[in-house]
């Protein structure tokens, strides 16, 4: 009853979370698109106004292909891309791998039928495919980096995992922010002429987060030099990266459940039986099941001597 009553007041809490994050996004960007859009009519009608014999209705027409277009990750301004087309081999790399890591940034989207069929057989088995193996590589990665670690500083130092591990975890959110956001920003912001430092955290904290708006990617501007090497790079960079959130993940869910946070909300688990955990931890098998018994053998009588009607044929 106690974890049910938690568990409702954290959703009421994830509501009101939800409900603030909106007010407050709406009035940060609310204003800033007021202005744009007013920036955009004034100078559609500068442009009707210069070329009276182009019709309102055509250029809407054109506009709105061309909008069409360009959501698609196809440009029709002058050097708009760094490359002639968006599905070379190193575009449909970075494609592929932002698809079944769930990052998904839609800035670069099937066009046809068949390739949107292709997608979400390839998400079907791809996604499930590398949720697995990042699981399994952080499994691994967890004796080494974090359950070895408190154990070896348990023993030297004498002190509780309990005490350690959320010094433990500080230290291994410092190393994640400083190899992962902030020098990775840095790159970023030199490689791209158009991010600031801002921007390029942002990219790296929506990507590795798997939001993906797709607002910034990298590999884009015009005269990328190595592009597909660089976006091969970002590739690898993610997949890193998705390892060290989700190790951190682990960590934290572990230091959790040494504090008593996760038995506050989440259901207990059922404990395996007495004999079981002993024959595990023992490792013994099980006890064999009773032979047949064998045949009775019948008395011998009183001070007589054995004979052979007296053994069991």
């Amino acid at each position: 009853m106690r974890r049910c009553a938690l568990l409702a007041f954290f959703a009421l809490g994830y509501a009101g979370y939800l409900l603030l994050g909106a007010l407050v996004i709406s009035a940060v960007e609310r204003p800033y698109e007021s202005r744009l859009r007013a920036e955009l009519r004034e100078l559609k009608a500068a442009f009707l106004e210069s070329s009276p014999c182009l019709p309102e209705a055509a250029l809407e027409r054109f506009l709105g292909v061309v909008l069409s277009a360009n959501r698609h990750g196809v440009a029709l301004l002058h050097n708009a891309s760094a490359a002639p087309s968006n599905w070379d081999f190193a575009s449909a790399f970075f494609f592929c791998s932002t698809l079944i890591t769930t990052v998904g940034y839609g800035y670069t989207t099937p066009l046809s039928d068949a390739g949107k069929a292709f997608c979400i057989f390839y998400a079907l088995l791809g996604v499930p495919f590398t949720m697995l193996l990042l699981t399994a590589t952080v499994q691994r990665l967890i004796g080494a980096l974090t359950s070895g670690p408190l154990e070896y500083l348990a023993l030297k130092w004498g002190y509780t995992r309990r005490s350690l591990s959320c010094g433990h975890l500080l230290l291994l959110a410092a190393v994640v922010l400083v190899a992962f956001f902030l020098v990775p920003a840095a790159i970023f912001s030199t490689l791209e002429d158009k991010w600031s430092y801002l921007d390029a955290f942002y990219f790296c904290f929506i990507s590795l987060c798997t939001v993906g708006l797709g607002d910034y990617v990298p590999g884009e501007q015009p005269g990328q030099p190595l592009r597909s090497l660089y976006k091969i790079s970002v590739t690898v960079y993610l997949l890193l990266g998705l390892l060290a959130m989700l190790l951190l993940l682990q960590t934290f869910h572990k230091a959790a459940e040494l504090h008593g946070l996760s038995d506050l909300v989440l259901l207990p688990q059922d404990p395996p039986h007495e004999e079981d955990h002993e024959r595990i931890l023992e490792g013994q098998e099980p006890p064999a099941e009773p032979a047949e018994s064998a045949p009775v053998q019948p008395p011998l009588s009183a001070g007589g001597q054995p004979n052979y009607a007296s053994i069991s044929r």
